[in-house]
């Protein structure tokens, strides 16, 4: 069930999420979870409270693929999991899987990032 959130009217907002091993993702598949680096964790709070809604594009490093896309269920909370061993991330927040499906970059090379130099998105 959706929590209530003083995220309406605002736009939606994505991410490209990349792991560095496919576990990680499986884990995220399967547990409904996700955990990123402190680093990261400002910017999609604040887009977690500031969109209407926040898409997780998922990617293996290194894979040539997306893994599937999710919706952030949750603001980035201060608890972690040991899911992910002590790989340096920061607190888990819980994501809505959407597609669980291996798509190869070149699928998406019209889709151009204009906040990055027009570059293809991947």
């Amino acid at each position: 069930s959706k929590s209530p959130s003083p995220r309406q009217n605002i736009p939606v907002r994505y991410f490209i999420m990349k792991s560095s091993n496919l576990q990680n993702i499986d884990i995220s598949q399967q547990k409904g979870i996700w955990s990123t680096t402190p680093s990261n964790e400002r910017k999609l709070n604040g887009a977690f409270w500031e969109s209407s809604v926040v898409y997780l594009i998922f990617s293996v490093q290194g894979s040539g693929h997306f893994q599937g896309f999710a919706r952030m269920g949750s603001a980035i909370g201060c608890e972690k999991s040991q899911d992910w061993g002590s790989a340096g991330f920061g607190g888990v927040f819980k994501v809505d899987w959407i597609r669980k499906e291996s798509i190869p970059f070149q699928f998406a090379h019209h889709l151009l990032n204009p906040w990055n130099d027009n570059k293809k998105v991947q």
